[in-house]
């Protein structure tokens, strides 16, 4: 093999079942019964990729390995309004609720708001995506120009 050892591939008998879309106990009985070669490695099956192939008459694939998660960002902000009064209020939070119920697709959006009658304060609590956020922030400013 040009002098290059190959490297053997051994598969548990969970693998081979996820592969072959079976269950654990169907190819332990293969095994049991001889069906499908395999070595006892300690108290585990082993299954090497030469078998498994012979077995299914197909070129097996290794097994997937741990997937790595798909990569998420996410933003959290906090926006504090102050001197707005309870109608504005009311209007910019509708209006925020109403923009994150319409919204379609992957990218989750969470938006909580805290008004504070005495102080004349909201705060505006966002959780999302980037781009979802950066929506957002960019409503909320269009809507306090037009509030002033």
């Amino acid at each position: 093999m040009d002098g290059v050892a190959r490297q053997q591939l051994y598969y548990s008998v969970e693998q081979v079942a996820d592969l072959l879309g079976l269950h654990v106990r169907t190819v332990r009985g293969y095994v049991r019964e001889g069906r499908l070669k395999a070595a006892l490695v300690g108290r585990q099956y082993r299954i090497t990729h030469e078998d498994l192939e012979a077995f299914t008459g197909l070129p097996a694939h290794a097994p997937a390995r741990a997937a790595r998660p798909a990569r998420h960002t996410e933003v959290s902000g906090i926006v504090q309004i102050d001197a707005i009064g309870p109608g504005s209020v009311d209007r910019l939070t509708n209006l925020l609720m109403a923009a994150v119920a319409g919204r379609h697709g992957d990218d989750r959006l969470r938006v909580e708001s805290v008004h504070d009658r005495e102080r004349a304060t909201l705060k505006i609590i966002v959780l999302g995506g980037l781009d979802a956020t950066a929506e957002l922030l960019r409503l909320v400013d269009s809507v306090i120009e037009d509030l002033e």
